[in-house]
């Protein structure tokens, strides 16, 4: 055996866990085509997260007036944001660099495409490498939707986007999911016409309509074009202008088109099949509550698995499994609570069940909800936008699922968070001291809506 692990793709479950296994002494060879730091770093949360804190600057500027400070005109120089946005990843990069090389020699590093020629052997530049145990890191890229035309106009992907350094007359998004909303949001505040069409009734679809018709309304007062509820029949180019053309007959024109419908797994060039691994038909793989694949031996982290791809749960993915390969006697992926965020303005935060799901499932739950802008801070700063619900197990009294809608709401999901997790009842948030003005004190607010916990 060349090693005792290998592990494909230096994304964000597979360097923690490559550099752990080292660690406990393991012969580990991690294997990457590209970047290091997988989409997190290079292409999905730090860069867009960095320009968008550009934007709410920008944004913050702008509305100044609004609490009696008046500022001159607010310029944005695109070059300059997306200079500061490659410094930003550059710094996260050589940081996930430094871990890799700090392994120690147990940890090789090697560059390359990967691909199986055989139960848990893959060849790497026309080397061959065989391990007892393969682990697959390899991540998700921007999906490319079947639309007539598409094929010959420029269009953009949430990786392209962000590489722009002038700005867009009139951008179309064709997406009202996270990616289309941050990103349209985004360039709206950075000077540009935003149209944003999505296929949906209404944006962030998966939300519940209050949460969804909270967002809604924030982007319209921004001037944020909403065309909801058709999907794209064809894309063409007249003159200058790229036209996206509905089901239903719209047709929106704009300079620029982005493109945000969804991702796709990479294993459509890794030989999966000589491998023994299965695909599900969108090409993800399925994985068992301790992520094992169909091929023994060879196990699965990280978005290449389908189900909510974000960061959070990659680390975490590779935490479990790291306890798992060492023989501990840890969790597994089996329930676990995945909480996210969609950082727009106001951010949309969640954990758990949503109203609809609940719904679904034939779970009976107790609902409080409330306007973020009843929050005294919320007042305080101009930052009204939103709403918070919370729904309870009315036999427990303990959190079945949290939306929060407003600002920072990033942050004060994880009030909700630390309580599920630890299988708490929401008394002990209505019995806690919460400090006054704050964003989270509206939590405690929001409970006491609900009748058991009334203080009238």
């Amino acid at each position: 055996m060349d090693a005792d692990v290998v592990v494909i793709g230096a994304g964000q479950a597979g360097v923690p866990l490559a550099a752990r296994l080292a660690a406990a002494g393991k012969r580990v060879l991690l294997v990457e085509r590209g970047l290091v730091g997988g989409t997190c770093v290079n292409c999905g949360c730090t860069p867009t997260k960095t320009m968008i804190a550009s934007a709410q600057a920008a944004h913050d500027a702008r509305r100044a007036a609004s609490l009696g400070v008046h500022v001159g005109e607010v310029r944005v120089d695109l070059g300059a944001v997306v200079d500061r946005k490659e410094r930003v990843v550059r710094q996260w990069r050589e940081g996930v660099e430094r871990r890799i090389q700090g392994a120690g020699d147990r940890l090789t590093l090697l560059r390359g495409h990967a691909r199986f020629t055989g139960e848990r052997e893959v060849e790497v530049d026309g080397a061959r490498h065989r391990a007892e145990t393969v682990v697959l890191d390899v991540g998700a890229r921007p999906g490319v939707p079947r639309i007539p035309g598409l094929d010959a106009v420029p269009w953009l992907d949430s990786t392209r986007a962000l590489e722009l350094r002038e700005l867009p007359e009139h951008l179309l998004v064709l997406g009202g999911g996270y990616i289309g909303c941050e990103l349209g949001q985004m360039y709206r505040r950075f000077g540009a016409r935003v149209t944003l069409a999505g296929r949906g009734a209404r944006l962030l679809d998966r939300e519940d309509a209050d949460v969804s018709d909270a967002v809604e309304a924030a982007f319209r007062a921004e001037g944020i074009e909403l065309e909801l509820g058709a999907g794209a029949r064809e894309v063409r180019r007249e003159g200058g202008e790229v036209v996206l053309a509905l089901d239903d007959g719209r047709e929106l024109r704009g300079s620029h088109l982005l493109v945000a419908a969804g991702r796709t797994p990479n294993t459509g060039d890794l030989g999966c099949g000589a491998a023994g691994i299965r695909l599900d038909p969108g090409g993800f793989i399925p994985v068992d509550e301790r992520f094992r694949t169909s091929a023994a031996g060879v196990y699965a982290v990280g978005d290449v698995i389908g189900g909510p791809q974000f960061t959070h749960r990659s680390w975490d993915d590779g935490r479990i499994l790291f306890d798992l390969l060492a023989g501990r006697s840890g969790r597994t992926a089996a329930g676990r609570l995945v909480p996210y965020t969609v950082f727009t303005d106001p951010q949309v935060a969640r954990v758990g069940l949503s109203e609809r799901e609940a719904a679904e499932r034939g779970i009976r739950v107790e609902t409080a909800s409330m306007r973020f802008g009843d929050v005294a801070r919320a007042v305080e700063t101009d930052r009204r936008a939103g709403v918070i619900k919370v729904l309870l197990d009315p036999a427990t009294e303990r959190v079945l699922g949290a939306a929060v809608v407003g600002a920072e709401a990033g942050e004060l999901v994880h009030v909700f968070v630390a309580l599920m997790a630890a299988g708490a009842p929401a008394r002990a948030l209505v019995d806690a001291e919460f400090v006054h003005p704050t964003f989270a004190e509206g939590i405690q607010t929001l409970l006491t809506r609900l009748e058991r916990y009334s203080l009238a």
